[in-house]
């Protein structure tokens, strides 16, 4: 079982930065595709960026320009860089993994999830 820890959470001011790291163990990092969700009160939890293995990147429409997200093998760690934040990025952010059980093509998927860091971005 792939388990993953954020940290880097915390409280910031409108238009500063923050960068939230996610540490996994239990699989094999490289070979998974991975993303930071978020999930506001009153919300449904949503997208916020992904990186697949591949190093290919896609951002939340809301997000983009201002978030990079970014992945070290070595580490076994995903970054999320926030700059720019503003209040409606407050929310608890969650670590994702997405992988196989296999090497086939075909193999059963499995995903994974952090318990989350909050971010709390004040006006």
């Amino acid at each position: 079982q792939v388990q993953l820890v954020e940290s880097g959470g915390g409280l910031v001011q409108a238009g500063g930065s923050l960068r939230l790291s996610c540490a996994a163990s239990g699989g094999i990092f490289r070979r998974h595709d991975m993303g930071w969700y978020r999930q506001a009160p009153g919300k449904q939890r949503e997208l916020v960026a992904r990186i697949t293995s591949g190093f290919v990147t896609n951002y939340a429409d809301s997000v983009k320009g201002r978030f990079t997200i970014s992945r070290d093998n070595a580490q076994n760690t995903i970054y999320l860089h926030m700059n720019s934040l503003k209040p409606e990025d407050t929310a608890v952010y969650y670590c994702h993994a997405r992988g196989q059980y296999g090497a086939a093509v075909e193999s059963p998927a499995f995903e994974s999830w952090g318990q989350g860091t909050q971010v709390t971005v004040s006006s």
